[in-house]
């Protein structure tokens, strides 16, 4: 493993889209700073379940920006084992299912539903020591000062198998889904998919988790030590 320096204090922020290897590559880093780990993502994710639980129209914006105000959301930032529930309720494994992934784009788009939850997004960040932040618009909106700024990115196939080796479902169904998520989140008028002009763009496409974690970890011990 590249050499490992934890500053007193840091905020990495790692962006990109489904199956870049955002989740694994920040748990990892976080891990070797010995620092905390905040999946945004899992966040939109959360409220989500908590508006489809509610049986609200997705198309019904106002009863959707409700149902995100009412919903008490608990956050574990432990990299090991990060952990959610949504007004109580244990939504690990829910949030992850085909019901939430097909509808948190539409949710996700709503801008008052972003500016509440970035608002509970820097208000972790500013309490952290240290912290690594995945999500789709954390060097460009949440974190704009973080340390360490990249934009993972791979390429249709690679993010197609991975995501499907996690999910046990169908590669090319996959495929054209993370396409439809790609195109609804970069195309989304609040806080859009893309990347910020200072962050480094990195292909995970050939790269295993160690290869990326080290390149990473490189990346911010220059920053931090220059």
């Amino acid at each position: 493993m590249a050499q490992v320096v934890r500053p007193e204090r840091c905020v990495v922020a790692v962006d990109g889209p489904s199956g870049s290897g955002k989740s694994t590559v920040s748990r990892r880093l976080a891990t070797a700073i010995d620092g905390i780990y905040l999946d945004t993502g899992a966040m939109y994710r959360a409220v989500t379940w908590a508006v489809l639980q509610a049986g609200v129209d997705l198309t019904d914006v106002d009863s959707v920006i409700k149902v995100a105000q009412e919903t008490d959301l608990s956050i574990g930032t432990n990299p090991l084992a990060p952990h959610f529930e949504a007004n109580g309720v244990d939504v690990d494994a829910a949030i992850r299912g085909p019901e939430v992934t097909g509808a948190v784009s539409a949710v996700a788009a709503v801008p008052q539903v972003r500016a509440m939850l970035v608002q509970f997004q820097q208000d972790i960040i500013s309490g952290a020591p240290r912290i690594v932040v995945e999500g789709r618009d954390i060097a460009s909106v949440v974190a704009p000062d973080a340390d360490l700024k990249v934009y993972l990115t791979a390429s249709a196939a690679a993010r197609a198998q991975r995501r499907s080796a996690e999910d046990a479902t169908d590669v090319a169904a996959t495929e054209a889904d993370l396409a439809r998520r790609d195109k609804l989140d970069s195309s989304r008028a609040a806080d859009p998919l893309k990347q910020a002009d200072d962050a480094t763009e990195l292909d995970t496409t050939g790269l295993g988790i160690d290869d990326v974690v080290n390149r990473l970890l490189d990346m911010l011990n220059s920053k931090v030590s220059s």
